[in-house]
């Protein structure tokens, strides 16, 4: 969340998890609290979740969830974007990291 504040390019509210959905640790939905995010999000007021998980298996499915319970709800799943970071060297990044950048291109404005 400190870094979400540093970008200062989001003005809305936080939802932290208690961790993540981790089967093979004991660690469903209800451990990590997305039971209340899901009672949150649906309040009327939230029209975007945007997802900040990890892209670890854990996290995928995490997200994977999230958006499974909210989706179908009518509310807007997002998930920040990954690849090579700013003023990265391509040479440095590993192959998937630079695969998923490949796969999330944009078309160049101008």
């Amino acid at each position: 969340m400190n870094m979400m504040e540093l970008t200062q390019s989001y003005q809305g509210l936080y939802y932290v998890l208690m961790g993540k959905i981790s089967p093979l640790d004991g660690l469903g939905p209800k451990d990590i609290g997305l039971d209340r995010l899901v009672v949150r999000a649906l309040d009327g007021v939230v029209r975007e979740v945007i997802l900040a998980t990890n892209y670890t298996n854990e996290g995928e499915a995490t997200a994977h969830y999230i958006t499974a319970m909210l989706g179908t709800k009518g509310v807007n799943v997002t998930r920040i974007a990954r690849g090579v970071p700013v003023g990265g060297e391509l040479e440095y990044v590993d192959s998937g990291t630079l695969a998923q950048a490949f796969r999330e291109r944009k078309t160049c404005g101008g």
